[in-house]
């Protein structure tokens, strides 16, 4: 009897692993730059000619190869990185599957040219197509040089589907960039027809090759980050004040154990660590690094390596949005004096990052603490706004005779030490910091202020519930009733009341007194899903800040408001013991500042 099932000759399974891992020239020059710095290279050049169409040439310095080995890299599954099922759980290197090379050569003309440094001559590999023309002995520096011509010359439907020279030649000069960010250590060139594009030197810190790479007027915008977690944990890099957000995700790097990832855990981790600080619509600019145990990590669920699975993925979600929350709440970059970037040196290799500083919260995290800080609040607003002169919050905190505690003196900050000058139609308040000129929007930042006393009540306190006089029915399917009957002591704490009504359908019975009927059904199918796919949510924190946020706008200081002097004392004395000071809860910006240089130049003054 004649069989259906037939082997597929070696040729044709390299062009379907080359379907699965080249898609475009920049493909072809993420995998070939991983195997370099795999082999210890410390320079490292790439030319291309038509956006890589034509010619791709990857020169390194690295260990080289001999030639048994330079044969079978071509072979599929042939590698060095991995021995045995363990060493694929625990990887510490950026490339393992051992298809990139066969994969490459088989859909273009390939040569590959190596030579350890232990020997008298190198070896060169011609293949076109994925088969071999010649091989011989030659005389070449150590290292390895790979070219690769006419990259799917032989699937001309795959060469359609490639973009003009400039697309594509942009597509690799963001794969080089992402790479040289993880390694400054290693000199990185990239030229295109002759013309050099990237040319960055060996850099002993991040934000060195950070201003290299992305431009050094960025560095002003930078705040470095190193925090040390529970379980081998450590996040370092640079974070972006709100104020320097971009419009898309473009600028956000992401490194896990020093391979560049795309991973939706960390991103809406990013995202919730920068909740209320950002406008509706924009991305801050980041470049973080996650060490963690390569045992509690799966790298090897895509192709393109540009995926991972955390085993547990909750844990890492809550460290890196917390390390993220933590370093931006003291706004250091309010501060003149402050210059995060100047003089910071972040080293970003696995031996530094083990010795990161242990997390140390920039403000105290104690609930008494945080009340007594509140309740001087109070009583500060209380003796400088006399009755009828402007809106106050309106929170019913204890006093502190009921409470048992006593306001204590806090320490002078940034706007407390303002020298006040004014207010510029009855909207911002002047100020002067030394030779500064600073502008401040009393709406915002009273705005700011209400807002995180308003979070603070309700945390402080239990969650208001409303029973609803008809229990509403939801109906989920399979994978979201096993998700949210795990969570239902979570949704229990946010305020829902949540009870299985047999198969996959839930009865909600009550809501959060601030949410409306309609709004809360809808957040708790959107929380399931989001849970589903991240393994935790924040919509529920979300919607709530959105409710604070609509209150605290809504018994504030207003625009066209007069103030006193005395009030405005106030108003810049509570900014200073409020978190994330910088912005209102709605992203927008409290201060602007000019400096001297600035309004001399105005002036044309020289």
């Amino acid at each position: 009897m004649k069989t259906k099932i037939r082997i597929l000759p070696e040729n044709l399974c390299n062009k379907i692993a080359a379907g699965e891992v080249v898609e475009r020239p920049a493909s072809v020059v993420k995998e070939l730059l991983e195997n370099s710095l795999d082999a210890g290279a410390t320079e490292i050049r790439v030319e291309v000619e038509q956006g890589g169409k034509k010619l791709i040439r990857v020169m390194d310095d690295g260990e080289g190869m001999g030639r048994d080995d330079a044969f079978l890299c071509l072979e599929r599954h042939a590698t060095s990185k991995i021995r045995s099922d363990e060493d694929l759980f625990r990887l510490q290197t950026l490339g393992f599957r051992g298809e990139a090379l066969p994969s490459i050569a088989a859909v273009s003309r390939f040569m590959l040219r190596s030579r350890t440094e232990d020997s008298l001559e190198g070896w060169e590999i011609y293949a076109e197509g994925g088969t071999v023309k010649r091989a011989g002995a030659v005389g070449c520096s150590s290292g390895t040089i790979i070219e690769v011509r006419d990259l799917f010359f032989n699937t001309p439907a795959r060469r359609k589907f490639l973009r003009r020279d400039e697309t594509e030649m942009g597509h690799v000069g963001d794969v080089i960039t992402k790479l040289a960010l993880a390694h400054p250590e290693v000199q990185f060139r990239l030229i295109h027809s002759g013309r050099s594009l990237i040319d960055v030197y060996r850099h002993t810190a991040l934000p060195e090759r950070v201003g290299a790479l992305l431009g050094r007027p960025l560095l002003q915008d930078l705040v470095p980050v190193a925090v040390e977690g529970p379980d081998e944990l450590v996040l370092q890099g640079l974070l972006a004040q709100p104020a320097a957000s971009r419009s898309t995700s473009a600028s956000v790097y992401t490194f896990i154990n020093g391979r560049y990832i795309r991973d939706r855990v960390v991103q809406h981790a990013l995202m919730e660590g920068y909740r209320n600080l950002l406008e509706k619509g924009r991305y801050p600019v980041a470049i973080l690094f996650l060490s963690i145990d390569p045992a509690l990590v799966d790298v090897n669920v895509h192709p393109t390596k540009h995926e991972v699975r955390f085993r547990d993925q909750r844990r890492v979600h809550d460290f890196i949005s917390a390390a993220v929350r933590e370093t931006l709440r003291p706004s250091a970059w309010l501060s003149r004096q402050n210059q995060p970037c100047g003089n910071s040196t972040i080293p970003v290799s696995e031996s530094n990052a083990k010795e990161a500083p242990p997390f140390q919260p920039a403000v105290p995290g104690t609930a008494q603490e945080h009340l007594r800080r509140v309740q001087e609040s109070l009583a500060n607003y209380a003796r400088t706004h006399p009755e009828g002169s402007g809106p106050a919050v309106p929170l019913a905190f204890p006093r502190a005779e009921e409470s048992g505690t006593m306001p204590r003196e806090v320490e002078r900050g940034f706007f407390s030490e303002l020298k006040i000058l004014g207010q510029y139609r009855r909207s911002f308040i002047l100020a002067q910091d030394g030779d500064d000129l600073v502008l401040i929007d009393q709406h915002a930042a009273h705005e700011r202020i209400g807002f995180e006393r308003l979070r603070d009540q309700f945390r402080q306190g239990r969650v208001d519930r409303q029973a609803l006089l008809f229990p509403a029915v939801l109906e989920f399917d399979f994978r979201e009733s096993a998700l949210l009957k795990e969570h239902l002591e979570e949704f229990g704490r946010l305020g829902f009341d949540l009870e299985p009504f047999g198969g996959n359908a839930f009865a909600l019975k009550a809501v959060p007194r601030l949410l409306g009927d309609a709004e809360a059904e809808r957040l708790v199918r959107d929380v399931v899903g989001e849970i589903a796919l991240v393994g935790k949510s924040g919509l529920v924190e979300d919607a709530l800040d959105e409710v604070f946020a609509v209150m605290a706008c809504h018994s504030v200081i207003r625009a066209n408001q007069s103030l006193s002097q005395p009030q405005i004392e106030a108003l810049l004395r509570d900014m200073d013991r409020v978190d994330f000071k910088a912005h209102c809860p709605h992203g927008r910006p409290v201060m602007k500042r000019l400096s001297l240089n600035e309004v001399e130049r105005m002036f044309k003054r020289t």
